[in-house]
């Protein structure tokens, strides 16, 4: 059994944060003394070291800094011309970014549903919406579990379409041994403050591809090769130098990171290991879970909102991700006219799932109170 804690903890404990010290305010007062905030390339000295620090982990030829995780799938499409007439297949589980990028190039969302395993596309739900209009897929590597990716891959291949993996949840999650973001034509991350690690707001594009990255490097700045000289439509997509500084030292932290999420995930499942009516998240054979979140299914007869609600009151952030499946939003529903019950996993995901705190600022206390409360808020 866990320690059991006398007390509440001193804080209410989230479902993530941003974890900064010394080390990223000297190097942002770096920046702040230099006078030299941005680079008009978008490559200043902190951006270059920042990126080369990422392709060195993550195993990816180029990397190439943005000012957001949606920037980076924007860029990524805008560099595929995915455009009015194209269709892109993603699930419906996954944040809104994902899918609204789609949108904004004009071309049309296509949803395949997940697989009830590690909440995920499912490729034999891909390849039945594969149409002669198909123009890529957008596998989501949700709470930083890995798709299974080899078959969707294949599927890639055989009707000549690209695929765009949205790793926005998943540094140092790996497939079959290789890192997420480095299996398809191109990956996505976000570095959002609640991320794994985070520039305050800023993402990264991942790929092998020469000319891609070169195509990718021109629309972080309006489509420039040279100053006044525009060869495509791009964007401000630049990450300032205040936030690379802040990534370069993130990047020493991020191995720390993930040991210390494997170690609280491991923490949260075997001592959760008996509790019935909960579904506890699992690792497939050929994954690396980097446990971005840990998110359980609640099953009936017990009420998922209600365990929420209780582990809130004992000051735990508890947090649903996603409470409602992009295809039953509003807008999608407008758009496509998507109805209850055409995703049926994701339907049933959107009603069970619960994350739990794993982060690496969790003390050992506060890991021992999240468990004895869960235990007896799932009693």
């Amino acid at each position: 059994m866990p320690p059991k804690p006398t007390s509440p903890p001193n804080r209410f404990i989230p479902s993530n944060l941003p974890i900064l010290g010394a080390e990223e305010i000297a190097a942002v007062t770096e920046v702040l003394e230099s006078g030299m905030l941005t680079h008009k390339s978008g490559s200043g000295t902190f951006v270059r070291r920042f990126e080369e620090a990422f392709a060195k982990f993550v195993g990816a030829k180029h990397v190439i800094a943005m000012n957001s995780g949606t920037a980076a799938l924007h860029a990524a499409l805008l560099a595929f011309d995915v455009k009015a007439g194209d269709e892109v297949i993603a699930p419906p589980f996954s944040f809104i970014a994902t899918t609204n990028m789609v949108l904004l190039n004009g071309a049309k969302v296509v949803f395949a549903d997940i697989s009830p395993d590690n909440f995920n596309l499912d490729p034999a739900k891909v390849e039945a919406a594969i149409t002669p209009k198909t123009r890529a897929i957008l596998p989501v590597h949700l709470y930083g579990h890995p798709a299974d990716m080899d078959p969707l891959v294949e599927l890639a291949q055989k009707h000549d379409v690209r695929i765009i993996e949205d790793a926005a949840q998943a540094h140092g999650s790996k497939y079959k041994g290789r890192n997420v973001g480095t299996i398809g034509d191109v990956g996505c991350f976000s570095l959002y403050p609640s991320k794994v690690i985070t520039t305050g707001e800023g993402g990264l594009l991942t790929t092998n591809d020469d000319e891609l990255a070169e195509t990718l490097q021109q629309i972080r700045t309006h489509g420039e090769i040279r100053p006044y000289e525009y060869v495509q439509l791009g964007h401000n997509y630049r990450l300032p130098e205040l936030q690379a500084a802040i990534g370069v030292e993130q990047m020493k932290r991020l191995p720390v990171f993930l040991e210390k999420r494997k170690k609280n995930a491991e923490y949260l499942t075997s001592h959760l290991t008996d509790v019935k009516n909960i579904v506890r998240p699992t690792e497939a054979s050929w994954a690396t879970h980097n446990w971005y979140l840990y998110t359980i299914r609640i099953l009936a007869p017990r009420n998922r909102d209600n365990v929420q609600k209780t582990l809130h009151t004992a000051k735990i952030g508890a947090a649903i991700y996603y409470e409602v499946p992009l295809h039953l939003t509003p807008i999608y529903r407008r758009l496509f006219q998507y109805k209850e019950g055409s995703m049926p996993v994701s339907e049933q995901a959107a009603k069970e799932v619960l994350s739990l705190p794993v982060h690496p600022a969790l003390t050992e206390e506060e890991r021992a109170w999240v468990v004895q409360q869960s235990l007896q808020a799932l009693a």
